[in-house]
């Protein structure tokens, strides 16, 4: 920041600096300003008559009439004459103006005094009449005296004298008075007229200037008549305006009426075609809502098919997973007593068992690999197969469906397919020869076929031998058909080899091949630039953007659903979604797509942020294949691409499940179940249905007689064992045992469906801890009879799973098509069926799904064996109804038994009843959990998973069989927990409101909804005022916020209620406290403040506590208490340390009534530790940098040298690691921490500037107390007298953000502070402030209002600031007194604001001078010098710098003498200092130095210089002591007197002027008197002496003369002075007394002679005294002084002047 100090010189200076000089300079210069001022306004004048001139001669609008042209001709034409007249020119105004000032003055001067005179002439009259009047009362009382006296009245006689003395007295005060009057009036008398002969002077001036008066008054009126002339001009063309006007407005009424009509006209017209469009949007909008009904009907009915569908496909998992867990215990239970009997087996014959059972183990696991290994090999088989078979399917109906011309380009295109499929067939071939025999030679691959023309029958007939030959291959050509596998699709891209490449390369034409080659030169050259880093980079507010700077709409360019032969046409958008101005062209497209996608892509040249342009894109597909790839473009920041995507119509075909699981059901019933095909594709196909290949697609299982039980297959004779996971994969394995020759791919469909099976059993692994408990309590089954596994064959088997009526049928793109699967068991036992859905469309694989049940043999079955009565709570009743059905023929007695356990809780009704033949019969089954069922459940309750399984017996009477059946239940309490139970919101003030926290639990697994009821109106809950919905489980903090209405203790509780009206309660206390003060506002929000800036805001701190009288109004009091005193209420804020809030003032006094104004302040700052931690960060970085540079040129100098022995390298690699790890020990060893950084070092300060322009922001909240105390703070104690409750403290919320500042000040490192320091009153100073516009947008800056009449002023604003740009502000400081001061400055912008704390403390610039206001250098010899020294001292804290400036010196005295001369005027009156000066133009009186600057407590000599060049007593100057130019500190008068002769005598009243004549005066040396004559007296001394009468003890009247010897270098003079008085007997006659008649003085001292009188005895007091005396002085020559002795007396009671 740079200071520059402006000292302003006389011609300079502004108004505001004209009080520091002198009154009689003012006068000029306020004179100067209005002459200037007056002038300026008649020059301004001037100007807009010339103006009007010029305007005049412009021409008028048109359509003005010819009478006025011709009047306007005729006002110019005299408005030119008048400018013909010549003004009077600027000095003779001045001059007028100055002679008119000057004569008005000696005017009112003149008045002045004849009134005084008026006055003072009637005071006299006054005066005179009064004696009259108080000499006849004391003739009066004479003449009573007299009286009294001749008649002895002693009473009447001292009143009379009395009264005698008082007009005695009154009548000498009024003598007196007149006296005094009658001095004053002839003083005034004298004055006036010397102002009346002044006046005479000036007549002939006075004359002159009524002239040029009269002159200027002429001129006026010319002008004033020109100005007329100018207004009627306007006036005429104001007239033609308007007429103008008139017509425009009357054309532009009738255009907007016909507008307005034909609008009229449209809107009707519109409003027809509206009604009628709007009828026909209604119809189909409601034909639309209709359909959406419809369709959403149909939606909710499949979803409560699928519902239920997973409901009963639920329950036979779980009986499905019971059946097989009892068979993998008999699997485990098998192994292990085949283990057992191997082990009696090789212990038998003397063998090592372990290593045997080892062997047989891994033999075992050998096998299952080796099946998985083929059943892999199969797959893989029948996948290339089948692909290969589609694929000629697909080439032949493709051939069938275009055209020749199509079929030709397209024959072209996959010609290049035809050497990979021909390798696959040989292979195939190969592979089939050896276990089948050979191919018949009349086969040939299927495109081939395909292009003689080939039927498909044959082609299927081939396929299925193909098919068979491949199933039967050997395992000798596994490793061949690995090494076959591993080739790609396409060889003749990988091998070199191959030359079908190189035969498409000679096909391809030449100039697809010049283009393609051209556009993969460009592409390579592109990728180079871009390598290189020709591209922009993509930077976004100082920082690289790393997405992409373009994007387009869609995101991807997808052709859905495309017929070959048809056109497709698509549009996107290309959005910049750069910060900058970008540009892009099109590149390519990928090959793939080159022959199908067409682009039309106009560059659109230089685009801004946000905007867009249109790419067509036109495709039209050939085949029907998918196409995949993407359209490149070239930005300037970089290539980027859209993807590409074209899909053809197919067939998407899915099942909604694969297994239906029936669960268990009666022999007899009839089971429907539906699943559902959807077709999610664009392309329709015919299916069909149909079961598994073979005439058996059931198999069962049954239970056999232990004689049946299956022991064959671990004999010893086996060595394999097979062991199944699953009863299906027994059921697969049988089958294939059957029938061996049923096509692989449907065992591979019942493979797949039942690996998905066991998969999904899998998961329901928690069921089976759940079934444990249940399936445990029926081991009284036999286990023999359950591992006695019974075969039944497949010609025996009755139909049980079937179809429904549709087995076939064509399915519609997006749509579904539901089937039927019907049970009807008739057999007891397991059955599955597996059923296949093939499609017409070869593209579409076959699905598969599978169905089983079990069937169950009972007289009476339950039709729900599962009452899932869902989640239930504690205390709640739930019901249901179970239904029972009977297919005997007669009628049977039941009876229900729940276990012993559970009878308080479940209950049966009726618990016994009579269900008739072929019938059912119903049982209401209540149940009623109670809080003890955990404990009485025992092991049907799951206490963790609080999972109840209840098993149901019903009892056939007279039969041993039993039917059971199964209730399950989830419980649940229903309990809320509020935790605390209890809230103490302790001491709460009537202005704010208390929050305190509870949770709220679920202890249910089931939502609960709440709300708290009945809440007090002090009270709230949030959120959503207390109402809500818990989930299980979950806990929910809640707010209470209190709020105290009145000073009383409050005890509440707060009632919480569920859905199921249950009460929770939550206690509550607390006490409110009416505080004796209060806050207008709690909450202050500040706005969106920049970093160092400073958001202010108001409040008042309120005492509204007048009186104690509780009956009328609340009182201040805590709870119950007593009320608070009346009386002045304190407060205190206290602010958090760190916290950037500033309260002023922070503590004061509130009287009752009254308020006191609070002012907020927030100016948020970034934190010290953070600067330093980012400051310590930069220097690390920094320091790590520079090491990394030392080491790369001390490693460069170390590899220029070579080195011959490789001991020496070592060694040199040695020192390099070491030297780099001294550097950068000495690096981090220098650089400084954190604590010790300095906050004016350069590294602070770009920490500081890097983390305020990148600042992003930050909230925060502070709560301010404020306490309270009564009383009135004392300012010497401050606070500590008093005590404060803390019940009374009130509490003042900030919400103050922060954010980044738009403008920063770069200057001073950054400081947003300007400090002028000491500055001198008057004196101004200019600092310069640089600001930068750091935000990405233009600014437009906006300063607030510096105080008008303070010192600071805003010397050269900023107005628009472009981003990045620096300007610079100009303040300027000029104090008036002498104080601190202080303001701010805020530039303010459209988002935030700058604040400039601005400070400068005005000193007055204190001196002390060694002399006071005058400075006598005595007397000197003429032409001789004498010097005298002063000292001025510096006491101010600021430096002076000083000027001398001598009046007879100014500039300004020539003026200053034009003034009346001296003598005229009254010494009180005369401003002259300069007196006497030389002849030879030099000045009298110097000084040394004249100027320079005196620092802060130092002091200064001068020397001042008195020379003059001849005799004169009256030598005299003002030396002016001036501080920067301006002010005047001492004002010191410089006096001297100068003799020929060395010797004088002063003394006594003067008798001549001080001013010197202009006369050439010889020296009194050469006047030489004649021989016998004694010298004239050179000069006559008045002595006056007066005698005071009346005292005492009468003092003499004193008075004294001064004889002196001056000090000279003239060697030849002498040098002591002899003095003597003549006629001494005559002074001492007449009562003078002289200290001293003759004596002798020493050069350079003096001699002081007293002279004192006492009136003698012959004096008489009417006249005074005069006696005249000689006094000779001797030296060189001899002088004569003439001594005028006069004496009078004087009474004590007489008025002194």
């Amino acid at each position: 920041m740079e200071d520059k100090e402006i000292n302003y010189s006389e011609k300079d200076e502004p108004k505001s600096l004209l009080p520091f000089l002198e009154e009689d300079e003012k006068e000029d210069k306020a004179g100067q300003f209005s002459v200037a001022g007056e002038h300026w306004e008649d020059y301004k004048l001037e100007e807009e008559l010339a103006g009007g001139g010029n305007m005049g001669n412009k021409d008028p609008s048109e359509g003005v009439p010819d009478e006025s042209d011709s009047s306007m001709e005729s006002l110019e034409h005299s408005l030119g004459e008048t400018y013909n007249i010549q003004p009077m020119k600027h000095t003779d105004r001045n001059c007028i103006f100055t002679l008119q000032r000057n004569l008005k003055e000696l005017n009112d001067l003149a008045k002045e005094k004849e009134f005084v005179v008026q006055k003072s002439r009637g005071k006299l009259n006054t005066c005179q009449m009064r004696i009259k009047m108080l000499a006849k009362q004391l003739e009066y009382v004479d003449m009573e005296i007299e009286k009294e006296e001749e008649a002895g009245n002693v009473a009447a006689l001292s009143r009379f004298q009395a009264m005698h003395r008082r007009l005695c007295m009154e009548l000498e005060k009024e003598k007196d008075f007149e006296l005094k009057i009658a001095l004053d009036l002839e003083e005034d008398m004298l004055e006036m007229w010397q102002i009346e002969a002044e006046q005479g002077k000036y007549k002939m001036l006075h004359e002159q200037l009524k002239k040029a008066e009269e002159e200027l008054e002429m001129e006026y009126q010319e002008r004033a008549k020109v100005r007329i002339w100018k207004e009627k001009i306007a006036a005429l063309q104001a007239e033609e305006n308007q007429r103008s006007r008139e017509k425009k407005e009357e054309e532009a009424l009738k255009q907007y009426e016909e507008r307005h009509k034909k609008l009229l006209e449209d809107a009707k017209r519109n409003h027809e075609k509206a009604v009628c469009f709007l009828r026909k949007s209604m119809a189909r909008v409601r034909e639309k809502n209709a359909k959406e009904e419809v369709k959403n009907q149909e939606h909710t009915e499949r979803r409560i098919q699928a519902v239920l569908s997973l409901k009963n496909s639920i329950t036979s998992n779980r009986e499905k997973l019971q059946t097989l867990q009892v068979w993998n215990k008999a699997n485990a239970f098998e192994e292990k007593k085949q283990e057992m009997k191997m082990r009696e087996a090789i212990l038998a014959e003397g063998g090592n068992v372990t290593k045997e059972l080892l062997l047989h183990k891994r033999l075992l696991e050998h096998e299952k690999e080796k099946q998985a290994f083929r059943k892999r090999q199969k797959s893989r088989k029948i996948e290339i197969v089948s692909k290969i078979l589609q694929e000629k399917a697909f080439i032949h109906k493709q051939k069938k469906s275009q055209s020749r011309t199509k079929a030709v380009k397209a024959g072209g295109k996959l010609e290049d397919s035809l050497p990979w499929r021909k390798k696959a067939w040989q292979y195939i071939e190969k592979t089939c020869k050896g276990s089948a025999g050979a191919v018949p030679q009349s086969w040939c691959p299927p495109s081939a076929c395909s292009s003689a023309g080939e039927g498909t029958a044959s082609v299927g007939e081939r396929s299925e031998k193909i098919l068979q030959d491949v199933l039967c291959e050997s395992s000798e050509d596994e490793k061949e058909r690995d090494t076959t596998l591993v080739e790609p699709e396409f060889p003749g891209l990988w091998s070199q080899e191959c030359d079908f490449h190189k035969v498409s390369k000679e096909e391809m034409d030449s100039k697809q091949l010049t283009t393609s080659i051209g556009e993969k030169e460009i592409f390579v050259k592109k990728m180079e630039e871009f390598q290189i880093g020709i591209f922009h980079k993509k930077i976004v507010s100082g920082r690289e953007c790393k997405r992409d700077t373009f994007y387009s709409k869609p995101n991807c360019i997808h052709f859905k659903d495309f017929d070959a032969g048809q056109t497709y046409k698509k549009k996107i958008a290309l959005i910049n979604a750069s910060y900058s101005v970008n540009f892009c062209r099109l590149v390519g497209i990928s090959e793939s797509l080159k022959d199908f996608i067409s682009i039309h892509f106009d560059p659109p040249g230089k685009m801004s942020a946000g905007m867009s342009c249109e790419v067509g894109v036109t495709f039209k597909p050939m085949i029907n294949e998918t196409l995949e790839g993407e359209v490149m473009f070239m930005a300037q920041t970089g290539s980027f691409s859209i993807p590409v995507k074209c899909t053809p119509k197919r067939c998407i075909l899915a099942l909604d499940k694969e297994l239906i699981d029936f669960g268990s059901h009666v022999v007899g019933e009839t089971i429907s179940r539906t699943i559902t095909l959807t077709n999610s594709g664009a392309l329709g196909t015919r299916f069909k249905v149909q079961a598994s290949a073979g005439d058996s697609g059931t198999c069962r299982a049954a239970k056999a007689s232990p004689r049946r039980m299956i022991t064959r297959h671990f004999s010893d004779h086996i060595p394999e064992e097979k062991v199944s996971n699953s009863p299906v994969m027994s059921v697969v394995e049988k089958k294939e045992q059957i029938c061996p020759d049923r096509s692989e791919k449907m065992t591979n469909c019942v493979a797949e469906g039942e690996q998905r099976r066991t998969e999904r059993s899998r998961s329901c692994g928690f069921i089976e801890q759940l079934d444990q408990d249940v399936l445990s309590s029926s081991s009284d089954l036999d286990t023999e009879n359950e591992h006695n596994l019974a075969e039944i064959s497949h010609d025996e088997t009755p139909v049980e799973i079937m179809l429904g009526k549709v087995t076939e049928g064509e399915i519609e793109p997006f749509s579904s098509v539901k089937l039927q699967v019907m049970f009807v068991p008739a057999i007891p036992g397991d059955v599955q069926t597996e059923f296949v859905i093939m499609f017409d469309n070869s593209d579409c694989k076959p699905l598969c799904f599978s169905a089983i049940g079990v069937s169950i043999d009972v007289p009476i079955w339950v039709a729900n064996p599962n009452i899932d009565l869902k989640i239930c709570m504690y205390d709640r009743l739930y019901q249901d109804c179970v239904v029972i059905h009977s297919r005997a023929k007669t009628t049977l007695c039941l009876k229900f038994e729940v276990c012993k356990e559970l009878s308080k809780h479940m209950e049966l009704l009726p618990k016994s009843g009579y269900v008739q033949a072929q019938s059912s019969f119903s049982v209401q089954l209540k149940f009623l959990p109670r809080p003890s069922l955990p404990e009485d459940a025992g092991s049907y309750f799951h206490k963790e998973m609080r999972v109840l399984e209840v098993p149901v017996t019903i009892l056939i009477v007279d039969k041993a069989k039993k039917v059971n059946f199964t209730v399950h239940a989830i419980v649940t309490t229903s309990d809320l927990e509020i935790s605390p139970a209890q809230i103490d919101f302790g001491y709460c003030t009537i202005y704010e409101a208390v929050q305190a926290n509870f949770t709220l639990t679920n202890k249910s697994i089931l939502p609960q909804e709440f709300g708290f009821v009945g809440l007090p109106e002090f009270v709230e809950i949030q959120p959503n005022d207390g109402l809500g919905i818990l989930l299980p489980l979950e806990s929910l903090t809640l707010d209470i916020i209190f709020k105290a209405n009145k000073a009383k203790e409050y005890s509440f509780e707060l009632t919480c209620k569920s859905e199921i009206n249950r009460q929770f309660k939550l206690s509550c206390k607390a006490v409110g406290v009416h505080p004796p003060l209060e806050l207008s506002h709690s909450l202050v929000q500040f706005a969106a403040t920049a970093l160092n800036g400073v958001s202010t805001a108001t409040l008042y701190v309120m005492n509204s506590h007048v009186s104690v009288n509780r009956f009328t109004h609340a009182v201040p009091r805590i709870g119950s208490g007593d009320p608070a005193a009346v009386g002045p209420t304190s407060f205190e804020f206290c602010v958090p340390e760190g916290c950037p809030v500033t309260i002023t003032p922070s503590v004061g006094t509130v009287w009752p009534g009254k308020k006191s104004l609070i002012r907020v302040s927030f100016r948020p700052t970034l934190s010290d530790q953070l600067i330093r931690e980012e400051a310590v960060r930069r220097l690390g970085r920094a320091a790590a940098a520079g090491a990394e540079i030392q080491e790369r040129r001390k490693d460069d100098k170390r590899k220029g040298k070579k080195l011959s022995i490789s001991r020496q390298q070592t060694s040199q690699q040695l020192v390099r690691d070491g030297g780099s790890k001294h550097l950068t020990a000495l690096s981090g060893s220098e650089q400084p921490t954190a604590e010790e950084l300095n906050p004016d070092s350069d590294a602070y300060m770009a920490a500081q500037a890097f983390l305020m322009r990148n600042f992003s922001g930050r909230f925060e909240k502070y709560v301010i107390p404020c306490f309270v105390a009564s009383g009135h703070i004392d300012e010497k104690k401050g606070s500590e007298n008093l005590s404060c409750s803390p019940c009374n403290t009130l509490y003042l919320e900030l919400h103050c953000p922060a954010v980044a500042p738009a403008v920063v000040v770069t200057s001073d490192n950054g400081k947003d502070t300007v400090h002028f320091g000491d500055v001198a009153i008057g004196h101004r100073m200019m600092k310069r402030i640089t600001v930068q516009n750091i935000s990405p947008e233009k600014l437009e800056l906006g300063f607030s209002v510096l105080n008008p009449n303070g010192p600071f002023l805003l010397v050269r604003p900023v107005g628009m600031l472009e981003p990045g740009e620096n300007r610079a502000l100009i303040i300027s400081f000029c104090p008036d007194e002498d104080k601190q001061f202080y303001e701010t400055l805020d530039i303010r912008t459209a988002r935030t604001n700058l604040t400039l704390s601005i400070s400068g403390c005005g000193v007055m610039p204190s001196t002390v001078c060694s002399v006071g206001e005058v400075l006598d250098m005595g007397y000197v010899v003429a032409r001789e010098k004498a010097t005298s020294t002063f000292q001025i001292q510096n006491t101010s804290t600021l430096t002076l710098r000083y000027s001398i400036q001598l009046d007879s010196l100014s500039p300004t005295r020539d003026r200053d003498q034009q003034r009346l001369p001296s003598f005229l005027i009254s010494p009180l009156q005369r401003t002259e200092f300069v007196g006497t000066q030389n002849y030879n133009g030099l000045s009298v009186f110097s000084v040394f130095p004249t100027e320079g600057e005196i620092l802060a407590g130092k002091s200064q000599d001068f020397v001042v210089t008195f020379s003059p060049d001849h005799e004169s007593l009256y030598y005299s100057d003002r030396l002016k002591v001036v501080l920067f130019g301006k002010r005047p500190a001492h004002v010191v008068l410089l006096k001297g007197a100068a003799r020929d002769q060395p010797m004088f005598v002063e003394g006594g009243v003067p008798l001549d002027v001080p001013v010197e004549s202009l006369a050439v005066t010889l020296p009194t040396s050469s006047l030489e008197a004649p021989k016998g004559e004694l010298p004239e007296p050179v000069k006559s001394i008045l002595l006056v002496l007066e005698y005071i009468e009346g005292e005492h003890s009468p003092v003499p009247a004193m008075t004294e003369l001064r004889v002196g010897a001056i000090r000279t270098t003239q060697p030849a003079s002498k040098k002591n002075v002899e003095f003597s008085f003549e006629s001494l007997p005559l002074l001492q006659q007449k009562g003078f007394t002289l200290g001293a008649g003759k004596g002798t003085v020493e050069s350079g001292q003096v001699k002081l002679i007293s002279v004192s009188w006492v009136p003698p005895a012959d004096f008489h007091a009417d006249d005074p005294l005069l006696v005249t005396a000689l006094l000779t002085l001797k030296s060189n020559v001899e002088e004569r002084y003439q001594i005028l002795f006069v004496a009078k007396v004087v009474s004590a009671n007489a008025p002194t002047e």
